[in-house]
């Protein structure tokens, strides 16, 4: 029996030995074990490529509006581990995540005796504790998938509304090669007369959702068609945009992060809160709907740490939120020289990410490494730019980067969330700089 919290992190934290394993098997006999906790919940599953995290926390918000508890499934964590299993946005207690370790420990145990169903790793287990912890304390749930949808962990209840926020290229050898094979993949959370929304999508993978959703008999709500999002501008500190569906037309809404994508993000987390407000008979008011965008807070996403020097981090871990990345950067920051210090994982397609980096206008790209089994090594990310300046010390690099800034420049910290996570405690709690932070 767990007494200590650190006693059931080294638990879960020890099923990572088993890695990822796309399946339902594992999930589907733990659920049975535990009752079944899945068929209990009122849930919105959510895909996407990137896009994910920050609709959820949209969502959570415009839910939190309606005076209802909101169970959040996240992954992966920027601050706190308990995060990835939250309500209104606040983490589960360690008290309760002991609780549930010691509930499903035993279950566990028993599963590994069995060769068809050893080996369920922590990723399942802490999908199965959050089914578990929202049944009991949750109105409605939000659940994230991890990786693709239609084997994806949380893919093992049917939804009142889903979502698939972008389709791109990554985790290719799991999902497929194409832009098609991994729409598909998404595509698989789509349930029987379920609503799907759909955000800002390629021609190509809407068509093969379009394709399945036919066939579930599930309707279909595009950006673009059957609710529209018209970007006006953004600032340093915000986005704005109108927002306009078959029933509803909300100008000048404003989402406190920064990005076109950001307002994509919400406008697909609004399209779902006026499905669910609809299908609920609730009441809609745009004042409500403001105030509940203005709450949004997604930390490691384009977020300013620093004011003196300015220093942005961005979780940017692919080539489509790289591209995005990019784009932001170039609009944003005309002024001053970008200074910008990339790492990411082995599995990510680093070659590509350094190649749109690199269309930054007045940029100065650096590589380095940090302390993660995944991590790309010197060698490795020295042949993907060999040219680059790379720092073995991520640390050092900052100091380095940050002594030769002027008053313009702006430093940003991108890559693997893995990285950004460790780069944000670095310079939030050692407050290497004294500077305001924001």
């Amino acid at each position: 029996m767990f007494v200590t919290e650190e006693e059931a992190l080294r638990w879960i934290h020890s099923r990572k030995k088993f890695g990822s394993r796309p399946g339902l098997t594992r999930i589907s006999e733990l659920l049975r074990l535990c009752g079944h906790p899945e068929q209990e919940i009122i849930g919105i599953h959510i895909a996407g490529t990137n896009g994910k995290g920050s609709t959820v926390t949209y969502l959570r918000c415009l839910l939190e509006s309606q005076e209802l508890t909101v169970g959040t499934f996240t992954s992966p964590y920027i601050e706190s581990f308990y995060e990835r299993i939250s309500l209104n946005g606040k983490a589960i207690s360690a008290e309760e995540f002991i609780r549930l370790a010691n509930e499903f420990q035993p279950l566990v145990a028993f599963m590994d005796r069995e060769e068809q169903f050893q080996g369920i790793t922590e990723f399942e287990i802490l999908t199965v504790m959050a089914f578990s912890y929202f049944q009991k304390h949750a109105d409605i749930a939000i659940f994230e998938t991890g990786i693709g949808g239609k084997l994806d962990s949380t893919n093992v209840f049917t939804p009142i509304l889903a979502a698939i926020t972008t389709v791109g290229l990554d985790h290719t050898d799991l999902l497929g090669e194409t832009v098609e094979e991994i729409a598909l993949q998404k595509a698989g959370i789509l349930k029987k007369e379920v609503p799907i929304v759909l955000g800002n999508i390629p021609k190509n993978a809407v068509e093969v959702i379009e394709a399945v959703a036919s066939k579930k008999e599930a309707p279909l709500f595009k950006q673009g068609g059957s609710y529209h999002l018209h970007y006006l501008k953004q600032s340093r500190q915000s986005s704005l945009f109108h927002f306009e569906n078959e029933k509803w037309r909300f100008l000048n809404l404003r989402v406190p992060l920064l990005g076109k994508y950001q307002a994509e993000n919400a406008a697909t987390a609004l399209q779902l809160f006026l499905l669910y407000c609809q299908q609920q008979n609730r009441k809609v008011q745009q004042k409500a709907i403001q105030k509940a965008l203005d709450k949004a807070r997604w930390p490691g996403r384009m977020e300013k740490i620093c004011s003196q020097p300015t220093i942005f981090i961005d979780g940017a871990h692919n080539p489509h939120a790289i591209k995005q990345f990019v784009e932001t950067v170039t609009e944003m920051f005309p002024e001053g020289r970008k200074y910008i210090l990339f790492s990411a994982l082995t599995t990510k397609n680093s070659r590509e990410m350094i190649r749109l980096i690199q269309q930054i206008p007045n940029h100065c790209l650096a590589l380095t490494t940090f302390d993660y089994p995944q991590a790309w090594e010197k060698e490795e990310l020295v042949r993907q730019g060999s040219h680059l300046n790379f720092y073995q010390d991520w640390q050092q690099g900052i100091q380095e980067i940050v002594a030769k800034m002027g008053p313009y420049d702006t430093l940003f910290i991108t890559g693997s969330l893995y990285f950004v996570a460790q780069v944000r405690e670095y310079l939030l709690a050692d407050k290497v700089y004294s500077a305001e932070t924001s």
